[in-house]
């Protein structure tokens, strides 16, 4: 049998090419799939009982909001009152850099039944999701703060060029929210109909993936 001419140091053993492969799997896995790079490396804080997420599910992002709560004065019953209309925000990362844009827009998987959703800035991929649960409990929400909600998802996107970062999602928690409740005043009068009132808030958002 002829004796191989490469040199021994350069030669890779099966066993070496094995060890090799597994060295380079977390890099493989975080250029292909970024939220399963992250998944269970976010902590959500303590929340009410009724906003917990379904066993099975596990945080793999969370974005820092910073936004308006919108709304409109309307005819409500026999008076007037201020109706939300929709929500304005840019959710930033731990760094500070723009990750998500959250507004109000049709569903392509309700038949455009508006909804809650969420964007990615970098690949445009966007879900869109439903309050399942909400909480003001003082023991968690702060005084003058938007309720918690707990978030379904029911529709999701994918990016023009395939982007995936945000397809994974389940759940969505609105936790550590400040401002945003609708005005007390400037809703009263016939002349207030069509009043806008864009009321500026905080607000963490955590994304859930199932680990099934």
């Amino acid at each position: 049998m002829k004796a191989s001419t490469q040199p021994l140091a350069n030669r890779t053993t099966p066993r070496r090419r094995w060890r090799l492969a597994l060295a380079s799997l977390p890099l493989f896995l975080a250029v292909q799939w970024p939220p399963l790079a992250i998944a269970g490396q976010v902590t959500p804080p303590t929340v009410p009982d009724n906003l917990q997420v379904p066993s099975g599910n596990v945080a793999f992002l969370v974005g820092h909001a910073k936004g308006t709560q919108d709304y409109i004065c309307q005819p409500s019953g026999e008076s007037l009152a201020w109706t939300f209309v929709e929500p304005q925000a840019t959710l930033f990362d731990d760094e500070e850099k723009q990750i998500i844009t959250h507004f109000l827009s049709p569903n392509p998987a309700e038949s455009g039944t508006a909804r809650a959703t969420w964007q990615d800035s970098h690949d445009t991929s966007t879900v869109w999701a439903k309050m399942t649960a909400s909480s003001s409990d003082p023991n968690f929400v702060a005084a003058g703060a938007i309720p918690w909600f707990l978030l379904q998802v029911v529709g999701s996107q994918a990016g023009p060029t395939d982007g995936q970062t945000l397809i994974p999602t389940t759940y969505i928690q609105r936790l550590n929210t400040m401002g945003g409740i609708a005005p007390t005043t400037g809703c009263a009068q016939s002349t207030d109909v069509g009043a806008k009132a864009l009321v500026p808030y905080t607000a963490d958002y955590f994304f859930y993936m199932s680990i099934h």
